[in-house]
C-alpha cells in the first residue's frame, strides 16, 4: 500500500481489491474541514442506525409453501421419535395383570384425553404461541417475561439482550398490573421465577441423558422377542455402540438428520395407524367409547389408590411433549402444528385404540405385556421389529436437539459459559450443534445405559422430568397470558386450573417413583440448575467490577497547554508518548474506551501512533453483506478509530489477514466522500486527495508498515473475602465461578493470528 515514488505526495496507490464507495456530491459545503465534519456526522449516524437495528433485530423466521412443508417433514423426524414410540410400552407399564374391559377402556380414555388436552390443546395451540422471538422452552418463557417486566439485569456487553417492551400500566388489567408489580418489587419472586425457568431447562437436559438410554436399550431388548438367547451384556454392548454412533452423526446438523430420520418416523407412525385400523376392524370396536371422558373418571374412582398410581405409567403416552416447545427455534410453530395435527396425533390415537381393541379380545391374557409386538397383523412381525428398533433409536434425537437449543438460550443470556456453537444451516438460522455438549451427553447416556442396564430400572427414573416441565410450563404461560397477552384474569384462571390440575394429578403419581430411581434425574437437574445460578451470579459480580472501568476518552486523556497528550489527573497526569505502529485493541463491550486500552496507557504511559478499538458484534443471521459489515467512527483521541465488525454465524472473520482487512476498511472510511478527483470509471486506482486526507493516509500507511499488533486483555479475578456464614458462602460460590471460567472456552478462542503480533495486557479485578 506504499505510494509510488514517482507520484506526488498528494496521491496514494490503493491495493487491487480496495474499491472506494461511489462519490457523492455534498451541496453547500466547500471547505475541507466542513466536508470532514459532515462525513464524520454521517458515519456517527450510520453507526447509531445499525446499533439500533442490531439491538432490535428479530431472530424469528417465518416460512410458507414448500419450505414450510419441508420443515414440517424434518420436524417429524426430530420431535416425534420420543412421543411416537410410546405405544411400545404404555399398556405394559400401566397394568400388571390382564385388565378388565372397563379398566382397559378407562385407561384408553385417559390416554386419548391426555394427548388431546395436554399435547394438542395446551402445547400445540397455546404454549407454542408463547415464544421468545421464535425460541421455545421454559427459559424462553423467562426471557420473554424479562422483556415485558423488570425482573432481570441486562448484560452490559449487549450480548443476548433485548429492548424492554414493557406494556403501559394502564393497558394491563387489574390482575396483570398487580402481578407484574409484585414481580418487579419482590426480590424473592424474581429469584423464584428465574430458578423455575432454569429448573425447567435442567430437567429437559437431564431427560436428554435418560431418553437416548431408555429408547435405544428398549429397542435392542425388543430383539429378544426374535432371539431369546441374546444376553444382557450383549444388549448393553450393542446399545452403547448405537448411542456412540448416534452422537457421532450430530455434526451433520438438525436439517440433514431430520431429513434422514423423518422417513423412519413417518413409516413408523403410518404402520401404527395401519395396525390400529386393522385391530379395530378385526376385534373390539366398542373401545371407541373411550372418547367419552366418563370412562376416564370412572376408572380413577373405581380403582382408587391403584388407579392413581397407574397414572405414572399412563403419562408415558406423552413423554417427549416438552420437545415440541423446546425444539421450536429449530423449526417453527406452524411446522410443528402441521406435523402434529396432520400426522402424529391421529396416528398415535388410532394406535392406542387398536391395541386396546386387541387386548380386549385377547383370550390368552398376555397381549398387554408387549402391546405393540403382540398386536401387529399376521405376517408383519419382522417388519414391525425392524421399524420399531429404528424408530426407537431415532427417538433419542428429540431430546438431543432440545438440549442444544436450550443450552444456546442459557448461554446467550449469560447463565452458562461460552462453549463452541456451530450453526448447521444457512436457511434455518436457529439450528445448532454444540460439540462439547454433544460428547458430554454421549458419555452420560453410555454411563447410564451401563449402570441401569435394563428399561425397567430406567423406567423408574423416566417420566418425572416430563411432567415437572409441563407443570412449570403451565405456570409460566399463565403469567405470560396475564402480563404480555393481557387476557382477562378469569380466562387465565380457568385455563390455569384445568391444566394445572391435570399436570398435578400426573405429577403426584410420578413422584412415587422418586425412591425407586427418579431421584437420579432430580439430582442431575439440581446440579445443572446450581451451575446456571452460580455462573449468572458470578457474571453479575464481574459486570459490577468491570462497570467501574467504563469511561469515555476524556476521562483518561486530555491535551495539555503545550499540545501534548497527557493522562488526566485521575490517572496520574503523566505525559503519554507515541510509539510507532498500529495497535488494534479488542473491545468486548463497544461504545466505551476498552479496558485493555486503559490498562495499556496506565502501565506504559504510551500509545500506538494509530489506534483501533475493535469490537465484534455477532448477529443471528448466516452472513452480513460486505458493505454493511464494518462501522467505523472517530473518537476524541487523536488518530484513534472505533471499528465495529458486524458478522453472521457463517462469516469467517477471525482470519490471519484481519489486520490488513481493517486497514483497507479504514482507508475507505478516510477517503469516502472527500475525493477531489478520480478516474472516469470511478475505480480510483490513483486518486487525488486533499492535504488533510493525504496526511491521514500517510500516517496510517507508515504505522501499518512499521508494526501492527493485536492487543487483548487478560483479566484475572480475585474474590474479596467476607465475614460470617454468608460471606463464606459467597466466597465459595465465586471461587467455583472462577474455576469454571478458567476452564471454559474464551470468546476469542477462534482468533487465528500470528503469536508474534499478539500482546496480552494483564490486570486484576476484585469481585
Amino acid at each position: 500500500m506504499a505510494a509510488q515514488e514517482d507520484e506526488p505526495p498528494s496521491h496514494i496507490l490503493f491495493a487491487d481489491d480496495i474499491h472506494p464507495a461511489r462519490q457523492q456530491t455534498i451541496v453547500g459545503i466547500d471547505g475541507p474541514f466542513e466536508k470532514q465534519l459532515s462525513h464524520d456526522v454521517d458515519q456517527e449516524e450510520r453507526a447509531r442506525k445499525f446499533e439500533e437495528l442490531d439491538r432490535n433485530q428479530k431472530k424469528k423466521q417465518t416460512y410458507s409453501g414448500f419450505l414450510l412443508i419441508w420443515l414440517s417433514f424434518q420436524s417429524t423426524g426430530v420431535i416425534y421419535g420420543d412421543i411416537g414410540t410410546s405405544p411400545l410400552y404404555v399398556y405394559s407399564s400401566t397394568f400388571t395383570t390382564q385388565p378388565s374391559w372397563d379398566d382397559l377402556v378407562g385407561a384408553l380414555s385417559i390416554i386419548i384425553w391426555s394427548l388431546t388436552l395436554i399435547v394438542t390443546l395446551k402445547y400445540t395451540f397455546i404454549v407454542l404461541r408463547a415464544d421468545d422471538d421464535g425460541q421455545g422452552g421454559t427459559f424462553a418463557l423467562y426471557s420473554l417475561l424479562a422483556r415485558f417486566a423488570r425482573i432481570a439485569r441486562d448484560d452490559p456487553t449487549g450480548n443476548g439482550g433485548a429492548q424492554l417492551e414493557r406494556h403501559d400500566t394502564n393497558d394491563l388489567g387489574p390482575a396483570g398490573r398487580g402481578f407484574r408489580g409484585f414481580l418487579e418489587r419482590s426480590g424473592a419472586a424474581k429469584f423464584t421465577l428465574k430458578l423455575v425457568g432454569l429448573l425447567g431447562v435442567s430437567l429437559v437436559l437431564a431427560d436428554g441423558i435418560l431418553t437416548p438410554a431408555q429408547s435405544v436399550l428398549g429397542a435392542i431388548q425388543g430383539i429378544t422377542v426374535a432371539d431369546p438367547t441374546l444376553t444382557r451384556s450383549a444388549i448393553v454392548g450393542i446399545s452403547c455402540a448405537i448411542l456412540v454412533a448416534l452422537f457421532a452423526v450430530q455434526p451433520f446438523g438438525t436439517s440433514k438428520l431430520g431429513t434422514t430420520f423423518s422417513p423412519i418416523v413417518v413409516v413408523w407412525l403410518l404402520f401404527n395407524l395401519s395396525c390400529g385400523i386393522y385391530n379395530l376392524i378385526q376385534y373390539d370396536h366398542s373401545v371407541l367409547k373411550a372418547f367419552s371422558p366418563y370412562f376416564a373418571g370412572a376408572y380413577l374412582v373405581r380403582n382408587g389408590y391403584h388407579g392413581w398410581r397407574s397414572l405414572g405409567g399412563l403419562l408415558l403416552a406423552f413423554t417427549g411433549v416438552e420437545a415440541l416447545f423446546a425444539d421450536l427455534g429449530a423449526f417453527s410453530r406452524r411446522a410443528i402444528q402441521i406435523s402434529w395435527l396432520c400426522l402424529a396425533y391421529p396416528c398415535l390415537l388410532i394406535a392406542y385404540i387398536g391395541q386396546a381393541a386387541f387386548i380386549s379380545a385377547d383370550v390368552t391374557g398376555t397381549a398387554f405385556t408387549n402391546p405393540f409386538f403382540n398386536t401387529v397383523p399376521p405376517g408383519s412381525f419382522y417388519f414391525a421389529m425392524v421399524i420399531s428398533v429404528l424408530a426407537a433409536i431415532v427417538a433419542s434425537q428429540a431430546m438431543i436437539t432440545s438440549s442444544f437449543q436450550l443450552l444456546t438460550q442459557v448461554m446467550r443470556l449469560s447463565y452458562f459459559p461460552h462453549i463452541k456453537t456451530v450453526h448447521t444451516s444457512a436457511k434455518f438460522h436457529e439450528q445448532v450443534y454444540m460439540p462439547l455438549a454433544n460428547w458430554l451427553l454421549m458419555i452420560g447416556t453410555v454411563v447410564v445405559t451401563a449402570v441401569y442396564n435394563n428399561t425397567t430400572s430406567l423406567g423408574n427414573a423416566y417420566g418425572i422430568c416430563v411432567i415437572l416441565v409441563t407443570f412449570i410450563t403451565t405456570c409460566m404461560v399463565s403469567i405470560v397470558a396475564l402480563i404480555i397477552w393481557r387476557l382477562p384474569s378469569y380466562i387465565v384462571f380457568f385455563f390455569f386450573l384445568v391444566f394445572a390440575a391435570l399436570d398435578a394429578v400426573f405429577l403426584s403419581a410420578a413422584l412415587t417413583k422418586v425412591p425407586d430411581g427418579a431421584w437420579f434425574t432430580l439430582l442431575l437437574a439440581f446440579i445443572l440448575s446450581s451451575i446456571f445460578i452460580i455462573w449468572r451470579f458470578g457474571k453479575e459480580q464481574q459486570w459490577t467490577a468491570e462497570g467501574q472501568d467504563r469511561i469515555t476518552p476524556s476521562d483518561i486523556l486530555k491535551t495539555s497547554s503545550t499540545g501534548d497528550l497527557v493522562l488526566t489527573p485521575a490517572f496520574g497526569g503523566q505525559k503519554v508518548s507515541s510509539a510507532s505502529g498500529l495497535g488494534i485493541f479488542f473491545d468486548k463491550v463497544g461504545g466505551h474506551v476498552p479496558t485493555v486500552f486503559t490498562q495499556f496507557v496506565r502501565k506504559f504511559k504510551a500509545r500506538p501512533a494509530i489506534i483501533l478499538f475493535f469490537h465484534m458484534r455477532p448477529l443471528s443471521r448466516p452472513t452480513v453483506p460486505s458493505d454493511e459489515r464494518f462501522i467505523i467512527t472517530r473518537t476524541s483521541i487523536p488518530s484513534c478509530y472505533r471499528v465495529t465488525l458486524r458478522h453472521g454465524y457463517m462469516d469467517d472473520v477471525l482470519t490471519p489477514d484481519l489486520g490488513r482487512i481493517l486497514v483497507e476498511q479504514l482507508i475507505l472510511y478516510i477517503t469516502r466522500d472527500r475525493s477531489v478527483a478520480g478516474s472516469a470509471d470511478g475505480s480510483a486506482r490513483s486518486v487525488h486527495h486533499t492535504p488533510e486526507v493525504q496526511a491521514e493516509l500517510d500516517a496510517l500507511n507508515k504505522a501499518f508498515e512499521d508494526q501492527m499488533v493485536y492487543i487483548i486483555g487478560k483479566e484475572v479475578m480475585k474474590v474479596k473475602r467476607g465475614g460470617g456464614v454468608m460471606g463464606f458462602m459467597r466466597f465459595m460460590v465465586l471461587e467455583t465461578f472462577l474455576w469454571i471460567r478458567e476452564n471454559s472456552r474464551t470468546k476469542l478462542a477462534d482468533l487465528d493470528i500470528d503469536a508474534d503480533s499478539l500482546v496480552e495486557v494483564g490486570f486484576v479485578k476484585t469481585i
